[in-house]
Protein backbone atom coordinates (compact mmCIF):
# COMPACT_ATOMS: atom_id res chain seq x y z
CA UNK A 1 0.00 0.00 0.00
CA UNK A 2 1.33 3.47 -0.99
CA UNK A 3 2.58 5.57 1.83
CA UNK A 4 0.23 8.62 2.15
CA UNK A 5 3.07 11.28 3.08
CA UNK A 6 4.92 10.08 -0.51
CA UNK A 7 5.81 13.02 -2.50
CA UNK A 8 5.00 12.24 -6.11
CA UNK A 9 8.11 14.36 -6.92
CA UNK A 10 10.26 11.83 -4.83
CA UNK A 11 9.07 8.98 -7.79
CA UNK A 12 10.19 11.10 -10.88
CA UNK A 13 10.68 8.81 -13.84
CA UNK A 14 13.70 8.68 -15.50
CA UNK A 15 15.24 11.26 -18.22
CA UNK A 16 15.03 9.04 -21.41
CA UNK A 17 18.60 8.39 -22.09
CA UNK A 18 17.69 9.36 -26.06
CA UNK A 19 16.70 12.92 -25.27
CA UNK A 20 20.12 13.95 -23.42
CA UNK A 21 21.92 13.67 -27.13
CA UNK A 22 18.91 16.46 -28.82
CA UNK A 23 19.02 18.09 -25.17
CA UNK A 24 22.90 18.81 -25.89
CA UNK A 25 21.89 19.70 -29.69
CA UNK A 26 19.72 22.59 -27.96
CA UNK A 27 21.65 24.34 -25.70
CA UNK A 28 23.98 24.12 -28.84
CA UNK A 29 21.69 26.17 -30.42
CA UNK A 30 21.55 28.82 -28.24
CA UNK A 31 25.38 29.03 -27.94
CA UNK A 32 25.26 28.98 -32.05
CA UNK A 33 27.87 26.30 -31.83
CA UNK A 34 28.44 23.54 -33.61
CA UNK A 35 31.08 21.92 -31.43
CA UNK A 36 30.61 19.16 -28.70
CA UNK A 37 28.18 19.59 -25.51
CA UNK A 38 28.51 17.95 -22.24
CA UNK A 39 26.66 18.58 -19.32
CA UNK A 40 28.16 18.42 -15.84
CA UNK A 41 25.88 16.89 -13.08
CA UNK A 42 26.21 19.90 -10.68
CA UNK A 43 26.24 23.85 -10.36
CA UNK A 44 28.27 25.80 -12.66
CA UNK A 45 30.76 26.54 -10.09
CA UNK A 46 31.67 22.91 -10.38
CA UNK A 47 31.50 22.84 -14.03
CA UNK A 48 33.98 25.69 -14.08
CA UNK A 49 36.44 23.67 -11.24
CA UNK A 50 36.13 20.63 -13.58
CA UNK A 51 37.42 22.63 -16.95
CA UNK A 52 39.97 24.07 -14.81
CA UNK A 53 40.77 19.84 -13.21
CA UNK A 54 40.99 18.79 -16.76
CA UNK A 55 43.19 21.40 -18.29
CA UNK A 56 45.23 22.05 -15.67
CA UNK A 57 49.24 20.13 -15.03
CA UNK A 58 52.63 20.71 -14.97
CA UNK A 59 53.97 22.75 -17.99
CA UNK A 60 50.56 24.26 -19.16
CA UNK A 61 50.90 28.06 -19.46
CA UNK A 62 47.61 30.31 -18.76
CA UNK A 63 46.47 33.52 -18.36
CA UNK A 64 43.59 34.33 -16.08
CA UNK A 65 41.55 37.84 -15.95
CA UNK A 66 40.08 38.30 -12.66
CA UNK A 67 37.18 40.67 -12.16
CA UNK A 68 35.22 38.82 -9.64
CA UNK A 69 35.97 35.48 -7.08
CA UNK A 70 35.11 33.45 -9.55
CA UNK A 71 37.88 34.45 -11.65
CA UNK A 72 40.19 34.40 -8.90
CA UNK A 73 38.89 30.32 -8.18
CA UNK A 74 39.59 29.57 -11.58
CA UNK A 75 43.36 30.14 -11.15
CA UNK A 76 43.32 28.49 -7.74
CA UNK A 77 42.23 25.65 -9.39
CA UNK A 78 44.71 25.93 -12.34
CA UNK A 79 47.18 26.20 -9.95
CA UNK A 80 46.51 23.64 -8.02
CA UNK A 81 46.66 21.13 -11.09
CA UNK A 82 50.43 22.14 -11.81
CA UNK A 83 49.64 25.34 -14.30
CA UNK A 84 51.99 28.21 -14.24
CA UNK A 85 49.39 30.87 -14.00
CA UNK A 86 49.62 34.92 -15.02
CA UNK A 87 46.72 37.03 -13.31
CA UNK A 88 45.61 39.91 -14.49
CA UNK A 89 43.39 41.20 -12.06
CA UNK A 90 41.22 44.51 -13.15
CA UNK A 91 40.21 47.26 -10.56
CA UNK A 92 37.82 46.23 -7.77
CA UNK A 93 34.18 45.53 -9.31
CA UNK A 94 35.21 47.02 -12.77
CA UNK A 95 35.98 45.30 -16.30
CA UNK A 96 39.62 44.40 -17.33
CA UNK A 97 40.64 46.82 -20.04
CA UNK A 98 41.36 45.58 -23.42
CA UNK A 99 44.96 47.96 -23.73
CA UNK A 100 46.14 45.72 -20.68
CA UNK A 101 45.48 42.35 -21.75
CA UNK A 102 46.89 43.35 -25.26
CA UNK A 103 50.05 44.27 -23.11
CA UNK A 104 50.12 41.25 -21.29
CA UNK A 105 49.87 38.75 -23.80
CA UNK A 106 52.40 40.96 -25.69
CA UNK A 107 54.63 40.48 -22.62
CA UNK A 108 53.96 36.49 -22.09
CA UNK A 109 56.15 34.40 -23.94
CA UNK A 110 53.73 31.92 -24.61
CA UNK A 111 50.51 31.23 -23.46
CA UNK A 112 48.54 27.99 -23.69
CA UNK A 113 44.97 29.07 -22.11
CA UNK A 114 43.45 32.23 -21.67
CA UNK A 115 39.96 32.65 -18.72
CA UNK A 116 37.83 34.72 -18.41
CA UNK A 117 33.79 35.84 -16.77
CA UNK A 118 32.25 37.45 -19.67
CA UNK A 119 29.18 39.06 -17.47
CA UNK A 120 29.83 39.58 -13.49
CA UNK A 121 26.71 39.42 -11.48
CA UNK A 122 29.01 40.28 -8.77
CA UNK A 123 29.22 43.45 -9.81
CA UNK A 124 26.88 43.77 -13.10
CA UNK A 125 29.77 44.59 -15.63
CA UNK A 126 30.69 42.82 -19.18
CA UNK A 127 34.17 42.72 -20.02
CA UNK A 128 35.05 43.20 -23.48
CA UNK A 129 34.42 39.48 -24.62
CA UNK A 130 34.89 39.92 -28.52
CA UNK A 131 38.08 42.12 -28.74
CA UNK A 132 40.05 39.92 -25.74
CA UNK A 133 39.32 36.57 -27.85
CA UNK A 134 40.31 38.12 -31.04
CA UNK A 135 43.67 38.80 -29.35
CA UNK A 136 43.84 34.99 -28.41
CA UNK A 137 42.37 33.89 -31.42
CA UNK A 138 45.52 35.56 -33.20
CA UNK A 139 47.98 33.86 -31.35
CA UNK A 140 46.36 30.34 -31.53
CA UNK A 141 45.55 30.46 -27.51
CA UNK A 142 42.55 28.37 -26.09
CA UNK A 143 39.66 29.99 -24.51
CA UNK A 144 37.40 29.55 -21.57
CA UNK A 145 34.84 31.48 -21.00
CA UNK A 146 32.60 31.79 -17.96
CA UNK A 147 28.94 32.69 -19.63
CA UNK A 148 27.02 31.77 -16.94
CA UNK A 149 25.51 35.18 -16.27
CA UNK A 150 25.49 36.24 -19.78
CA UNK A 151 24.06 33.52 -21.96
CA UNK A 152 20.33 34.40 -22.98
CA UNK A 153 21.18 37.88 -21.42
CA UNK A 154 23.42 38.83 -24.50
CA UNK A 155 24.42 37.88 -28.00
CA UNK A 156 26.73 35.39 -27.23
CA UNK A 157 28.08 33.13 -31.23
CA UNK A 158 30.36 30.56 -29.25
CA UNK A 159 31.84 29.86 -33.07
CA UNK A 160 31.91 33.20 -34.54
CA UNK A 161 33.90 34.58 -31.19
CA UNK A 162 35.68 31.59 -31.29
CA UNK A 163 35.43 30.20 -27.61
CA UNK A 164 37.36 26.97 -27.26
CA UNK A 165 35.23 26.04 -23.70
CA UNK A 166 31.75 28.18 -22.77
CA UNK A 167 30.46 27.58 -19.45
CA UNK A 168 26.53 28.02 -18.60
CA UNK A 169 24.46 27.73 -16.25
CA UNK A 170 20.67 27.61 -16.82
CA UNK A 171 19.80 29.44 -13.66
CA UNK A 172 20.14 32.89 -14.41
CA UNK A 173 18.53 34.15 -17.76
CA UNK A 174 17.52 31.26 -18.99
CA UNK A 175 15.07 30.52 -16.16
CA UNK A 176 15.84 27.05 -15.81
CA UNK A 177 17.16 25.03 -12.94
CA UNK A 178 20.81 25.43 -10.84
CA UNK A 179 21.56 21.83 -10.33
CA UNK A 180 22.88 21.16 -13.81
CA UNK A 181 25.20 23.01 -15.81
CA UNK A 182 26.47 22.89 -19.43
CA UNK A 183 29.72 23.37 -21.84
CA UNK A 184 30.83 24.01 -25.17
CA UNK A 185 33.99 22.33 -25.95
CA UNK A 186 36.17 22.28 -29.25
CA UNK A 187 38.68 20.12 -30.88
CA UNK A 188 41.55 22.20 -29.96
CA UNK A 189 40.05 22.07 -26.58
CA UNK A 190 39.78 18.68 -26.06
CA UNK A 191 43.32 18.20 -27.76
CA UNK A 192 44.71 19.75 -24.76
CA UNK A 193 42.05 18.19 -22.54
CA UNK A 194 43.23 14.63 -23.59
CA UNK A 195 46.62 14.98 -23.60
CA UNK A 196 49.24 13.23 -21.84
CA UNK A 197 48.04 13.33 -17.96
CA UNK A 198 44.11 13.95 -18.39
CA UNK A 199 42.36 13.64 -14.80
CA UNK A 200 39.96 10.25 -14.64
CA UNK A 201 36.93 8.53 -12.94
CA UNK A 202 35.89 11.96 -10.92
CA UNK A 203 33.48 14.29 -11.33
CA UNK A 204 35.49 16.64 -12.51
CA UNK A 205 36.58 14.95 -15.35
CA UNK A 206 35.94 16.00 -18.97
CA UNK A 207 37.84 13.19 -20.49
CA UNK A 208 35.05 10.99 -18.89
CA UNK A 209 32.60 13.16 -20.71
CA UNK A 210 34.26 12.70 -23.71
CA UNK A 211 33.34 8.70 -23.11
CA UNK A 212 30.04 9.51 -23.16
CA UNK A 213 29.77 11.51 -26.34
CA UNK A 214 31.83 9.07 -28.37
CA UNK A 215 29.49 6.38 -26.78
CA UNK A 216 26.33 7.63 -28.49
CA UNK A 217 25.59 10.10 -26.28
CA UNK A 218 23.15 8.16 -24.36
CA UNK A 219 23.13 7.34 -20.53
CA UNK A 220 25.26 9.78 -18.77
CA UNK A 221 27.91 8.38 -15.91
CA UNK A 222 26.39 8.11 -12.97
CA UNK A 223 22.98 8.52 -11.68
CA UNK A 224 21.57 11.80 -13.45
CA UNK A 225 18.91 13.42 -11.78
CA UNK A 226 15.93 13.53 -14.00
CA UNK A 227 13.97 16.50 -11.95
CA UNK A 228 17.15 18.69 -13.07
CA UNK A 229 16.91 17.48 -16.55
CA UNK A 230 13.09 17.85 -16.78
CA UNK A 231 13.62 21.16 -15.74
CA UNK A 232 16.16 22.15 -18.44
CA UNK A 233 13.69 20.47 -21.15
CA UNK A 234 10.98 22.78 -19.94
CA UNK A 235 13.68 26.00 -19.61
CA UNK A 236 14.60 25.59 -23.15
CA UNK A 237 10.98 25.14 -24.16
CA UNK A 238 10.13 28.44 -22.58
CA UNK A 239 13.07 30.42 -24.57
CA UNK A 240 12.54 28.72 -27.66
CA UNK A 241 9.05 29.98 -27.43
CA UNK A 242 9.48 33.37 -26.72
CA UNK A 243 13.01 33.29 -29.49
CA UNK A 244 16.16 33.97 -27.80
CA UNK A 245 16.34 37.60 -29.71
CA UNK A 246 13.37 38.35 -28.04
CA UNK A 247 14.95 36.85 -24.67
CA UNK A 248 18.33 38.98 -25.32
CA UNK A 249 16.44 41.83 -25.81
CA UNK A 250 14.16 41.57 -22.70
CA UNK A 251 17.06 41.67 -20.61
CA UNK A 252 18.62 44.66 -22.45
CA UNK A 253 15.47 46.44 -21.97
CA UNK A 254 15.46 45.90 -18.40
CA UNK A 255 18.77 47.27 -17.97
CA UNK A 256 17.89 50.33 -19.94
CA UNK A 257 14.55 50.95 -18.20
CA UNK A 258 17.04 50.11 -14.35
CA UNK A 259 19.46 52.64 -15.48
CA UNK A 260 16.73 55.12 -16.63
CA UNK A 261 15.01 54.93 -13.55
CA UNK A 262 18.52 55.15 -10.95
CA UNK A 263 19.47 58.11 -13.12
CA UNK A 264 15.89 59.89 -12.27
CA UNK A 265 16.71 59.15 -8.66
CA UNK A 266 19.69 60.55 -8.66
CA UNK A 267 21.64 57.26 -8.18
CA UNK A 268 25.16 57.49 -10.34
CA UNK A 269 25.87 54.71 -12.71
CA UNK A 270 28.47 52.19 -11.36
CA UNK A 271 29.53 51.57 -14.87
CA UNK A 272 28.52 53.01 -18.82
CA UNK A 273 25.93 50.62 -20.18
CA UNK A 274 28.59 49.71 -22.24
CA UNK A 275 30.39 48.18 -20.14
CA UNK A 276 27.07 46.54 -17.93
CA UNK A 277 25.68 43.44 -17.69
CA UNK A 278 22.35 43.28 -19.18
CA UNK A 279 21.41 41.20 -15.89
CA UNK A 280 22.51 43.24 -12.70
CA UNK A 281 22.69 46.80 -12.08
CA UNK A 282 24.79 48.37 -9.75
CA UNK A 283 25.27 51.71 -8.48
CA UNK A 284 27.51 52.95 -5.44
CA UNK A 285 26.04 54.18 -2.32
CA UNK A 286 26.19 57.38 -0.99
CA UNK A 287 28.98 57.62 1.18
CA UNK A 288 27.05 58.63 4.15
CA UNK A 289 25.16 54.99 3.95
CA UNK A 290 26.13 51.44 4.08
CA UNK A 291 25.00 49.25 1.70
CA UNK A 292 23.48 46.98 4.59
CA UNK A 293 20.87 49.65 5.45
CA UNK A 294 19.85 50.33 2.00
CA UNK A 295 19.30 46.59 1.90
CA UNK A 296 17.34 46.27 4.72
CA UNK A 297 15.15 49.25 4.11
CA UNK A 298 14.38 47.75 0.83
CA UNK A 299 13.12 44.76 2.75
CA UNK A 300 10.91 46.45 4.79
CA UNK A 301 8.86 46.89 1.66
CA UNK A 302 9.29 43.43 0.20
CA UNK A 303 11.62 44.02 -2.49
CA UNK A 304 15.24 42.26 -2.16
CA UNK A 305 18.09 43.99 -3.34
CA UNK A 306 21.42 42.73 -2.59
CA UNK A 307 25.46 43.92 -1.92
CA UNK A 308 27.93 43.35 -4.57
CA UNK A 309 30.05 41.34 -3.89
CA UNK A 310 33.83 40.43 -3.92
CA UNK A 311 34.29 44.85 -5.03
CA UNK A 312 35.50 45.99 -2.19
CA UNK A 313 36.66 48.73 -1.79
CA UNK A 314 33.57 49.70 -4.00
CA UNK A 315 30.78 49.45 -2.44
CA UNK A 316 27.75 48.33 -4.24
CA UNK A 317 23.89 47.83 -4.40
CA UNK A 318 22.80 45.60 -7.28
CA UNK A 319 19.53 45.65 -8.84
CA UNK A 320 18.55 42.19 -10.22
CA UNK A 321 16.87 42.00 -13.44
CA UNK A 322 17.69 38.39 -14.47
CA UNK A 323 15.33 35.86 -15.96
CA UNK A 324 11.75 36.22 -15.42
CA UNK A 325 12.97 39.34 -13.19
CA UNK A 326 13.41 40.95 -16.54
CA UNK A 327 9.81 43.03 -16.85
CA UNK A 328 8.57 45.87 -15.63
CA UNK A 329 6.55 44.85 -12.87
CA UNK A 330 10.26 43.51 -11.29
CA UNK A 331 12.01 46.54 -12.61
CA UNK A 332 9.87 49.37 -11.38
CA UNK A 333 9.12 48.07 -7.74
CA UNK A 334 13.26 47.38 -7.62
CA UNK A 335 14.28 51.05 -8.30
CA UNK A 336 11.11 52.46 -5.94
CA UNK A 337 12.22 50.31 -3.50
CA UNK A 338 15.72 51.70 -2.93
CA UNK A 339 14.28 55.16 -3.69
CA UNK A 340 12.44 54.74 -0.31
CA UNK A 341 15.17 53.65 1.11
CA UNK A 342 17.19 56.57 0.24
CA UNK A 343 14.19 58.23 1.39
CA UNK A 344 14.61 56.71 4.81
CA UNK A 345 18.08 57.35 5.36
CA UNK A 346 17.66 61.41 4.61
CA UNK A 347 18.64 61.57 1.36
CA UNK A 348 16.40 63.03 -1.66
CA UNK A 349 14.96 61.07 -4.18
CA UNK A 350 12.38 61.76 -6.80
CA UNK A 351 10.48 58.50 -6.56
CA UNK A 352 7.69 59.58 -9.42
CA UNK A 353 10.22 60.58 -12.00
CA UNK A 354 12.14 57.77 -11.29
CA UNK A 355 8.87 55.64 -12.16
CA UNK A 356 7.87 58.04 -15.09
CA UNK A 357 11.73 57.12 -16.74
CA UNK A 358 10.88 53.62 -16.51
CA UNK A 359 7.36 53.68 -17.92
CA UNK A 360 9.04 55.31 -20.62
CA UNK A 361 11.57 53.27 -21.34
CA UNK A 362 9.07 50.48 -21.75
CA UNK A 363 6.60 52.57 -23.59
CA UNK A 364 8.90 52.73 -26.55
Amino acid sequence: MPDPGWNPLHGVPSYPAERYASLADRIGRILLSRNDIVFVQAEAVVALEAVAASLARPGLSALNIVTSPYGGWFGQWLRRGGAMVREMVAEPGLPIEIEAVAKALNAAPHIDVLALVHAESASGILNPLPEILALARARGIVTVVDAVASVGGHPLSVDALGIDIAVIGPQKALGGPAGISALSVSRRAWELILRDGAPRESILSLADLKVWLDGGRRGLPGTPAPLEFFALESALDRIEAEGLENVIARHALAASATQAGLAALGAGAWVPPEKASNLVTAVPVPETLTPASLVAAAARVGVDLTEGVGTVPARLIRFNHTGPRAAFQMVLPNVVAYGSALRQAGHSADISTASEAIAAAYGR
